[in-house]
């Protein structure tokens, strides 16, 4: 019965987190294409060898908050794209070289940042992955504490409620040990010492 309660909160708990993930990713794309589309604009209207092509790396940071890495690299590669696009349809401003320059080095901070934020994510997975094996781990582990009260005389356990138990059904109801039953050797040469065995 507390294994289904178990299951029965995991799936709930799953089932509210990808309702909330997933208006969390909508808002997320809206926000990263609305930012996206403001920093090409700005791009477009800027001349050539200003370095506003590093400004697309935000739009990749923003990533960071999706729990999908796939999201990273189709954010990065929009970023890849508008930088180009960007730096073809920008006015001519200063030098060549500098212009093309400015656009590599913001390709290279585009993608060392996305690299970045996909091992990170990695290492959040894997994270996750050992809690929850921590957390199913310890949902499994019964022990006993304190001080039991026993019967001197027949080994009784008296429970919390006050009543008296046979030591194998309180350990068993407490514990997840199962008893089995066989004789020692000194009690079967007690009990059957017609038997003249030892076991």
């Amino acid at each position: 019965m507390a294994e289904s309660l178990r299951l029965e909160r995991r799936t709930l708990h799953k089932q509210g987190c990808a309702m909330t993930e997933q208006k969390t990713s909508l808002l997320l794309v809206y926000c990263t294409v609305v930012l996206g589309a403001g920093i090409f604009i700005l791009d477009l209207w800027l001349p050539r060898g200003v370095a506003e092509g590093v400004l697309y790396t935000t739009l990749v940071l923003l990533s960071l908050w999706s729990p999908r890495g796939q999201f990273t690299l189709m954010v990065a590669t929009g970023a890849t794209v508008l930088t180009i696009l960007g730096f073809v349809f920008s006015p001519p401003g200063s030098v060549l070289w500098l212009a093309v320059l400015n656009r590599l080095l913001a390709l290279f901070t585009i993608w060392v940042v996305a690299i970045l934020l996909l091992l990170r994510k990695r290492e959040e997975e894997k994270r996750e992955s050992l809690v929850l094996e921590l957390q199913e781990a310890l949902a499994q582990i019964k022990t006993l504490r304190g001080l039991l009260p026993i019967c001197a005389s027949c080994n009784k356990i008296r429970n919390e409620q006050g009543s008296w138990a046979a030591l194998e059904s309180f350990i068993e109801g407490h514990s997840e040990a199962h008893f089995t039953h066989s004789i020692c050797p000194e009690c079967s040469k007690k009990l059957y010492p017609e038997l003249g065995c030892a076991g």
